[in-house]
């Protein structure tokens, strides 16, 4: 259970839709998340509300009936912040807003948030202000009211009261000059990027909240940033690593999610280059979330986007440490579920279906950390011997962390 001091968080409720294309286990899965990213952001969740229509509502997205039945709550129980799941329509948010009367926030924003909270440099703060004026330009009449009303807060934070008052053209101008700001940064890190010779480039890859950060660090021995929120890395880390006397460059990217916007998606490109131009992926999964099948059909779905589906991979499920299942008794005879699989069963499964090298660790507990190591090792050897041919000789595997422990 996550830990929340009332007085610093905003009281907050989510609001999902149960579709035709989203059933009730799915939209539950979503609004977990959700209430996750809500965490993250600073708010605490009071209330969940779901709706079945067999389309979103054009005027409301929930319908006038919901609207008004949240209202009430919201009202009664002195709610500051409605989430949505998913993208409103400007029309919507400005709808919702005159009805309700609070700050309306949806998927999109909310996560848009959260990055311009976690950007530190200044290559990713010019990112998220770019996604966050694409977001706001169609709805900059909203954003306006809003901000005279609500004075900050979640969704609130990047483009300043001053900016958003200003008219369409200025944002516009904005975006450009931005865009050709993010232009220039992107010639100078594809610079670096060929800088780095031709040393073999991995690159950590997952869904947020897999652990990408803190195997970084037990695999470079470094200090980044690690935390139990999502997004907790926003900035691109590279490192030098070194495996059995072989040398590599090690990237710790942003985590994938669910739905994710589309302005992130085109703001992040240098990010997503670093992926796109690695040499070997290492898909990092928490197999203790009970999603991370899904998760992992996000990740990939968003590589072969990007057209980097098709590179060398190893599987890596992290977590074990916190894997958990329901044993069922031996006279039951209900079918099974994914929660009455244990983590055996998982790896027979997941060995013999993945194309691709596949080893269950534990990053926080070094489990099965030599098998992993080894595993790395092999694929990086493959590279690094297409590449120099002639001096592959120069390079035999011995784990670094038994030879430390013998001196």
């Amino acid at each position: 259970m996550l830990e929340k001091k009332e007085h610093n968080y905003e009281k907050a409720v989510l609001v999902g839709l149960i579709t035709q294309h989203q059933d009730e286990e799915k939209l539950l899965e979503y609004m977990d998340e959700l209430e996750f990213l809500a965490f993250t952001a600073g708010a605490t969740v009071q209330k969940r509300f779901t709706q079945k229509l067999t389309q979103p509502d054009s005027k409301t997205f929930i319908g006038s009936g919901k609207a008004i039945e949240i209202k009430e709550y919201v009202k009664e129980n002195e709610i500051g912040t409605v989430i949505f799941d998913d993208e409103l329509s400007p029309s919507q948010l400005k709808n919702l807003e005159r009805e309700m009367e609070v700050k309306i926030l949806d998927r999109t924003n909310l996560i848009l948030d959260i990055f311009a909270q976690r950007a530190q440099t200044s290559y990713a703060r010019t990112q998220v202000e770019l996604a966050q004026y694409q977001y706001l330009l169609p709805r900059l009449t909203r954003m306006w009211t809003h901000l005279e009303r609500q004075k900050g807060g979640i969704g609130m934070r990047g483009p300043g009261e001053t900016e958003i008052e200003t008219d369409r053209r200025i944002i516009r101008d904005r975006i450009t000059l931005l865009k050709d700001k993010l232009k220039t940064i992107d010639r100078q890190m594809a610079t670096q990027r060929n800088n780095r010779g031709k040393v073999v480039r991995a690159a950590l890859v997952g869904y947020t909240n897999v652990g990408k950060s803190t195997l970084m660090n037990s695999l470079s021995k470094s200090e980044v940033f690690a935390e139990n929120k999502l997004f907790a890395t926003l900035d691109t880390t590279v490192r030098k690593v070194v495996i059995g006397n072989l040398p590599f460059l090690l990237t710790d990217t942003v985590g994938f999610i669910r739905k994710l916007p589309t302005q992130l998606v085109e703001s992040f490109k240098s990010t997503l280059d670093e992926v796109r131009e690695a040499d070997l992926l290492i898909h990092v999964v928490d197999i203790s979330h009970e999603s991370f099948e899904d998760h992992i059909e996000s990740v990939n779905h968003i590589l072969m986007e990007i057209n980097a589906h098709q590179k060398p991979m190893i599987m890596v499920f992290n977590k074990i440490d916190d894997f958990s299942y329901e044993k069922k008794d031996e006279d039951d005879l209900t079918p099974g579920t994914k929660r009455n699989i244990s983590l055996e069963e998982w790896e027979k499964t997941w060995m013999a279906k993945s194309k691709y090298p596949t080893v269950f660790i534990s990053a926080l507990t070094k489990e099965n950390f030599p098998e992993m190591k080894k595993m790395i090792y092999d694929e990086v050897m493959k590279i690094h011997i297409s590449r120099f041919p002639y001096n592959d000789f120069l390079f035999e595997y011995f784990d670094n962390d038994d030879e430390e422990n013998k001196n």
